[in-house]
């Protein structure tokens, strides 16, 4: 890997940590009320986690999409549910950490 694809990580993960606070004070003006888990946070993270710990094995399925390509897009996936506001989103990242890494086990595991 290139510096230039590491400059690229942190560019977008930047990103979307801004954005996601954004959305996340739009979404939720007041303080930190809410206890339960967002499914579209869930989701995001989820794909987030999962192009980030799978992208060779997606890249082997697709194949012309670059792992560059998918490790920006999951990085910004994720970042937009770590950006949140204190308090959101921690619940949907373990989700989505626990979830990718079963998935990661199982696939490696087959092959």
């Amino acid at each position: 890997m290139s510096e230039l694809s590491y400059l690229i990580y942190i560019l977008v993960f930047i990103i979307g940590s801004v954005l996601g606070l954004l959305i996340s004070y739009k979404k939720h003006g007041e303080p930190f009320v809410f206890n339960g888990v967002e499914i579209f946070s869930l989701l995001i993270a989820i794909i987030g986690w999962i192009l980030l710990f799978n992208y060779s094995f997606i890249y082997n399925i697709i194949g012309f999409i670059s792992p560059e390509i998918l490790i920006s897009i999951g990085l910004f996936l994720i970042a937009l549910v770590i950006g949140m506001r204190p308090g959101y989103g921690r619940k949907e990242t373990l989700i989505g950490i626990i979830i990718s890494a079963i998935i990661w086990i199982i696939t490696y595991m087959l092959i």
